[in-house]
């Protein structure tokens, strides 16, 4: 059988292992919510193999994603795979504990600006603060999210031509679950009286 065959892998068996000269595909993570921006759970999606069915991490239910046009030429996310919204935007997502460095960040302002700022206590401990304030701001990773369902998506190459969120546009009908839901009922036909 034509192919490398890995460590551990028995050619006269049959079983080839991955290619050295290959890398595994991104393995992106998807926060998913339902058509009224509820949550239903996490999933973790190959994007190479395109599944359509993917059980949800944290209970038994599955999720149905639809990958017809959602991938561009270069292989990046364009559309949602919850919902199928051409719509989405970009966003920083920051480790739980920014808040606090933050709040160091303005007591450090405060001492500075009291005069302490020349102490040779108080000046290592500002400078610390500046450090770990960039390393957050290096190791906060960027996010996709969905303007119609808010799902979110991790892990992933990111196009260059998603921007950042426009509430203008957000307030569009076809952003917009409520207001997709009243333009369906306002077309559906009379019932009976």
């Amino acid at each position: 059988m034509p192919g490398w065959y890995g460590l551990g892998a028995d050619p006269a068996a049959g079983t080839p292992t991955m290619s050295c000269w290959t890398l595994p595909s991104p393995v992106m993570r998807i926060d998913v919510n339902d058509s009224r921006r509820q949550r239903r759970g996490q999933i973790s999606v190959e994007s190479s193999l395109r599944p359509v069915r993917v059980p949800l991490e944290e209970d038994d239910g599955e999720v149905f994603l639809n990958w017809d046009g959602t991938l561009d030429d270069d292989g990046q996310l364009r559309k949602c795979l919850c919902c199928g919204c051409p719509n989405l935007y970009r966003i920083r997502s920051l480790p739980s504990f920014t808040p606090v460095i933050v709040i160091l960040a303005f007591v450090g302002a405060a001492v500075g600006l009291l005069g302490y700022g020349n102490n040779p206590v108080v000046l290592p401990l500002l400078i610390t603060v500046l450090v770990v304030e960039i390393m957050i701001v290096i190791v906060s990773r960027t996010r996709l999210v969905c303007y119609r369902c808010r799902s979110r998506y991790a892990d992933l190459p990111i196009a260059p031509y998603h921007g950042t969120f426009d509430r203008e546009y957000a307030e569009l009908p076809e952003n917009n679950p409520a207001a997709d839901a009243a333009i369906k009922n306002r077309n559906a036909p009379p019932g009976p009286a």
